[in-house]
């Protein structure tokens, strides 16, 4: 089921203008709805609902009670703790009812609830009360007569339970026996299983190929409830004691001490369980555990606080459904649904187009949320970058009813849609292949699950961070221009481009009052900013390449290139020629080892994309480009393309190719019938036949250093 479906339009509308009639119907309808998710959770330990959309529903169910308390149903979930034991197991009646907990969800809420009690008992003075994590498990009561457990028993619909003994028997933290114990002990706590315990149960199931469980609370709750103890006695289940029920005699005076008493007696309990004095303290344990959740290695859903000492609880007593003394201080939602409004493309520093959803604004964890990421294209058409489906297969569309997830810090994300709630008005999404910003090809190479804009420097979402790039130690290492300055001439419009850099002289030189009259510039530093743009003008092509900013090319890679083609003329007649995945060009260029095709066709797009190679055009027309210096050598190898292959045992595969390029060869990843020599050590493969279906010359390691003369 669904948990909105057929959902009355009277849930939109606000409790005070409810007519009795409009009320009337969403009664009906909530009683339906949470008494299925009640039978999901308890009874079939895989709910279909959110804790935060339940917990909302229920709270939309009281308030109108509590307008038409004549409407109340005779099946009220206001008055439903659980859900009934189901078919297989044996009955248990609980000798003290086992109640569920008021829920409390703001810091006023608590102090609230400490004003009840504080009123109810007719006291002024401040109240202990402790404080524990609220474990997501399980429920369960364990029942011991003369020192032996006896039976224990789920807690159902909290005056009977399933008798699941048996399996209880199987939960190592749970003692068989006991020695000091009253004569009759009901022991309460919640069965869960840890993160660690879970995925290594999932690992197994999945190698079993049986059905993974979904999260750590299903996995303990369907492991409890076997008919079969066997399979609970596989199972990694532990067990935290929390209170106690029947009794033959008192374990303690307070809450505290009882839980100290049960910790000597042998059962596990929380060692996060605090005294607090007050509400403030209350809140403060709760915010450190909140702060803690993420590593305690078990899920908690938030913190209970119980009123410390017991005559005092007794004296409280019980609601219909909820002890008064009680309560849980919930953690914030980290799921809620809400409607996808828009689709946005944000382009990032490297080009990348990046998906954001814009929402109908909802809380999540206690933060309101408008926007969230969809990933990447293939993520909003419900694959993974493999083209697996995810979410089973299910996309995502403009107008939507999506479930947002934020955890923490983390930045919020769609993760599910509800298709059966999809619009007639909902429209599918295109990801666009154009640049937003810039409207430069939005390119998606093979293997990248992102798509990215190939303006580069013409990009404005790209500029600055390519410009920082562009000056940067590696770059043109502009002696004054660092990121600071290239960010605040940016926004000032002086440097859009690169090509720019080279003409702030011309533009604001004269007299260097644009320059020298802002913060940090005076006429000294003006004019050595402009003599150091000036002396950068005379650049290796090596530095040039890299100082571009192509994607995949870093500073070494960049001086492979510039050694293979020497000018600049060259190469960039290289690039231009090239087609991508044919022809000599190319074939030229992923020739060069450490050069993949992926780094060559991100250069060759680079250098043929419209736009971007003007801006590369107007910025060497700034420029004298040298040629990169060639090793001259007398050297058997000048000038000779050299393929390594297989284990070299004398010098690492690294070492070789620099003492090859050092005596003037051109080293290459891949043989071809432009190689001159392959030299190949143990466990040669492939290159070494088709060395030899070409004709290569082949050498091993050994004669590879007499010819160089390093034998």
């Amino acid at each position: 089921m669904t948990a909105n479906s057929d959902q009355p339009a009277t849930s939109q509308i606000d409790v005070d203008d409810l007519t009795r009639t409009a009320a009337t119907d969403e009664l009906t309808w909530l009683s339906y709805v949470l008494g299925q998710a009640n039978d999901d959770y308890h009874g079939s330990d895989a709910p279909q609902m959110s804790d935060a959309e339940y917990d909302a529903l229920k709270r939309r169910n009281m308030a109108i009670e509590a307008r038409f308390p004549d409407l109340k149903r005779g099946d009220s979930p206001s008055d439903q703790v659980g859900a009934a034991p189901i078919d297989g197991f044996g009955k248990i009646t609980h000798v003290v009812r086992m109640l569920s907990l008021g829920n409390a969800f703001t810091d006023e809420d608590v102090v609230e609830f400490d004003r009840r009690v504080r009123k109810y008992l007719g006291l002024e003075d401040a109240l202990a009360y402790t404080a524990e994590p609220k474990i997501d498990g399980l429920s369960l009561s364990l029942r011991y007569e003369g020192g032996v457990l006896i039976q224990a028993a789920t807690r159902g619909d909290g005056a009977v339970g399933e008798d699941v003994t048996a399996n209880a028997r199987m939960v190592q933290d749970i003692p068989q026996t006991l020695k000091n114990a009253p004569d009759v002990l009901e022991v309460r706590g919640e069965v869960y299983m840890s993160h660690a315990d879970f995925e290594d149960l999932n690992t197994r199931q999945e190698a079993r190929g049986a059905k993974s469980f979904a999260n750590p609370r299903n996995a303990a709750a369907g492991s409890l409830r076997q008919l079969n103890a066997e399979i609970t006695k596989d199972r990694p289940l532990r067990f935290f004691a929390y209170a106690s029920g029947d009794l033959s005699a008192p374990l303690a005076d307070t809450q505290n001490a009882a839980i100290e008493r049960l910790a000597a007696l042998g059962f596990s309990t929380n060692p996060l369980t605090q005294l607090c004095d007050d509400p403030e303290a209350m809140i403060a344990h709760y915010r450190r555990i909140e702060e803690q959740r993420a590593t305690l290695g078990y899920d908690i859903d938030g913190v209970v606080y119980k009123v410390n000492d017991l005559g005092l609880q007794r004296r409280l007593g019980f609601r219909s459904t909820t002890p008064r003394w009680a309560i849980a201080h919930k953690f914030p939602a980290e799921l809620a649904w809400t409607t996808l409004e828009a689709i946005d493309i944000q382009v990032g520093r490297t080009g990348a187009l990046s998906p954001v959803a814009r929402l109908k604004p909802v809380t999540v964890g206690g933060v309101v949320v408008s926007n969230a990421t969809l990933h990447n294209e293939d993520y909003i058409k419900g694959l993974d970058s493999k083209g697996a489906p995810i979410r089973e297969g299910r996309d995502i569309w403009v107008g939507d009813w999506v479930q947002i997830y934020r955890a923490g810090d983390v930045i919020p994300k769609i993760c599910d849609v509800d298709l059966a709630k999809r619009l007639a008005t909902a429209q599918a999404y295109e990801f666009p292949e154009t640049c937003p910003e810039c409207g430069s090809h939005a390119v998606r190479e093979e293997g990248d699950a992102v798509r990215r804009c190939v303006g580069g420097m013409i990009c404005p979402a790209q500029a600055v961070e390519k410009l920082k790039h562009f000056v940067s130690r590696g770059g043109f290492d502009i002696d004054g221009l660092g990121a600071k300055q290239v960010e605040q001439f940016h926004s000032d419009a002086w440097v859009k481009e690169p090509a720019d850099i080279f003409t702030l002289r011309d533009r604001f030189g004269s007299g260097l009052q644009q320059l020298k009259n802002r913060e940090g510039w005076g006429d000294k530093s003006a004019s050595n900013l402009f003599d150091a743009i000036d002396d950068k003008r005379r650049i290796g092509l090596g530095r040039l390449i890299f100082a571009l900013g192509i994607r995949h090319v870093g500073d070494a890679s960049a001086n492979l290139i510039a050694n293979r083609y020497g000018t600049w003329s060259a190469f960039e007649g290289a690039m231009t020629a090239a087609v991508i995945g044919e022809g000599d060009a190319w074939e030229t260029l992923i020739d060069i080892d450490g050069v993949g095709a992926v780094m060559a066709g991100s250069l060759v797009r680079a250098m043929q994309e419209e736009a971007e190679r003007a801006s590369i055009d107007r910025l060497v027309a700034h420029l004298d480009v040298q040629e990169a210096v060639q090793v001259t050598s007398d050297s058997p190898v000048a000038g000779k393309t050299v393929v390594f292959t297989g284990s070299l045992e004398k010098m690492t595969r690294a070492e070789a190719k620099a003492r090859a390029e050092s005596l003037g060869a051109k080293v290459s990843g891949s043989v071809s019938a432009k190689t001159d020599l392959l030299v190949a050590g143990p466990g040669a493969g492939s290159k070494a036949k088709k060395a030899a279906d070409l004709g290569v010359e082949t050498i091993d390691e050994d004669d590879w250093l007499a010819l160089i003369g390093d034998a």
